[in-house]
């Protein structure tokens, strides 16, 4: 098996969701998420949904992300409006209780890819705000403080908001939420709780001290399997490969699939390797090449557990040993992973939830609506590069389309004709007649491509249009979802507006790139 069960499938979900009804939350685990959620800004819905995890039968829909300046790229919005559309329509489906759950991936140590955030400029390209650079650490995320540097980040977010007609609401969220002394994930947690807090999302942070002894024996196995666990990652990467996918995350022979911390539970954590000597294990990565012994790394597990975290395959394992899990909501990579991950999940007797792609949207307003559709144009052709899309446009313009042209063009020289001539007296001069049609044909597509590409450029105030619709659209030819924060659309269209088209919008099992007007 190298994929999950199809989401698409009506009995294919309502087998997911029986299955995890066996299921039920560890009362030290529901506590942790009693008290974790309690800390969030109050919400009656989440309060709800929380006490229903505490009941028999109740699965959840998971989804995660690390903790993103300002809650990082659109899709992490996207994320969680799925889990929640998910789990309704799980419920509505086959009438059991089904919860969304962000877990909030606080293990994670590199900073340099969640301590910024890209808002929109007009006619210009994404504008970048980040939190004063740092050296590189492996601490994990969960034990960074914002610094003073997030009021400069807050007022050049002001900056570049000024002038939108719901900037204040985006900013007093956000000011409510990222202050210096607050972790990054406290503050990232009080905003995305804030923002769904009608919709009743659930979250769960792994950093905690009472999580962590629930951890501790899949850490363990991980450890004291590492050989055999990572033969079956083998193998199966191995049959990925041979079906023409390529594997997500490079499996190291007999490497266990944790990370560990060996100064301390807030300290820098690293993968651990086989070492040459019995019981031992190296760094990977640190500065004085140290080792570790497994007596070591066991008696962490006994006493500080918080020392070891989970990897990339070992948190949906994780995830689904302690959570009745019926699905998991991700993007492309984290599928993959779970494609990885098949056989470790029979070896650990589990079975694998429902792999639920995220939804994903261009938000566009009604002018720019109009001027797609004004030009034949859609936003999946903005991400093609600059000359394509201007040829595109020159072609549904007034006048004949290159290729007609080209083909009336071709027709008139009458090559066919002339080439049958040559044939008919002398075959050998067959092919020189070909590659002169060929040739001639290749010159007057370039020539007509220019032309193409000037009549465009004539009209510099419909390029201009584009230009600023491929900056919001598709900025640098990459979605605008993998690019753009919150805070700009938010600022734009506003907060309950946009929140409520998202999740109006969502089709969870549907897999599709919506356009989603405002």
């Amino acid at each position: 098996m190298l994929l999950p069960p199809a989401m698409r499938s009506l009995a294919d979900r309502a087998a997911a969701v029986q299955v995890a009804t066996r299921k039920r939350l560890d009362p030290q685990l529901l506590a942790v998420i009693q008290r974790q959620n309690a800390a969030l800004p109050p919400s009656p819905a989440r309060a709800a949904h929380v006490a229903l995890l505490g009941q028999p039968g109740t699965v959840v829909v998971v989804t995660g992300q690390q903790a993103g300046l300002f809650l990082g790229p659109l899709y992490t919005l996207y994320k969680a409006a799925t889990a929640i559309a998910a789990a309704r329509q799980l419920t509505a489906e086959t009438g059991v209780a089904c919860v969304p759950l962000f877990w909030l991936q606080t293990e994670d140590h590199d900073f340099a890819e969640i301590d910024h955030v890209f808002v929109p400029q007009t006619g210009a390209e994404p504008h970048k705000i980040a939190l004063a650079p740092s050296a590189p650490s492996r601490v994990p995320v969960a034990h960074r403080h914002l610094g003073p540097d997030v009021l400069d980040a807050l007022d050049a977010l002001a900056l570049q908001l000024a002038g939108l007609p719901h900037a204040d609401e985006v900013l007093a969220l956000l000011r409510a939420a990222y202050m210096p002394g607050v972790t990054v994930t406290a503050a990232f947690a009080q905003t995305l709780a804030a923002l769904f807090a009608d919709a009743g999302l659930v979250f769960l942070d792994p950093r905690d001290p009472a999580f962590a002894p629930l951890a501790a024996p899949l850490h363990r196995r991980c450890l004291l399997a590492a050989a055999p666990l990572a033969a079956l990652l083998e193998a199966q990467a191995d049959r990925l490969r041979a079906g023409g996918f390529a594997p997500q995350v490079h499996i190291r022979p007999g490497a266990p699939l944790s990370f560990v911390a060996p100064d301390a539970v807030d300290g820098p954590r690293y993968r651990l390797d086989p070492h040459a000597n019995p019981e031992t294990w190296s760094l990977v990565g640190h500065p004085q090449h140290a080792t570790v012994t497994t007596p070591q790394v066991l008696d962490w597990l006994a006493h500080e557990p918080l020392r070891l975290s989970t990897s990339a395959l070992s948190r949906p394992l994780l995830q689904d040993l302690l959570l009745p899990t019926a699905g998991y909501v991700g993007g492309p990579g984290e599928m993959a992973y779970f494609a990885q991950l098949s056989p470790l999940y029979a070896d650990f007797g589990l079975t694998l939830p429902l792999v639920i792609h995220r939804d994903r949207f261009v938000l566009l307003d009604a002018r720019t609506r109009q001027f797609l559709d004004t030009h034949g144009l859609t936003t999946t052709d903005l991400t093609a590069p600059r000359d394509d899309v201007l040829r595109q446009l020159a072609a549904h313009g007034p006048g004949t389309p290159p290729d007609v042209r080209l083909a009336a063009m071709l027709a008139a020289l009458d090559l066919d004709g002339l080439t049958a001539e040559l044939t008919a007296l002398d075959p050998n001069l067959a092919k020189a007649a070909a590659r002169t049609r060929e040739t001639v044909a290749d010159a007057l597509a370039k020539l007509l491509d220019k032309h193409a590409k000037a009549l465009a450029q004539r009209d510099q105030a419909t390029v201009e249009r584009l230009d600023r619709a491929r900056l919001w659209l598709a900025p640098g030819g990459t979605p605008q979802e993998r690019v753009y924060g919150m805070p700009g659309p938010a600022a734009r269209f506003g907060l309950q507006p946009l929140l409520a088209a998202v999740l109006a919008a969502c089709q969870p099992f549907a897999a599709q790139v919506q356009d989603l007007t405002l």
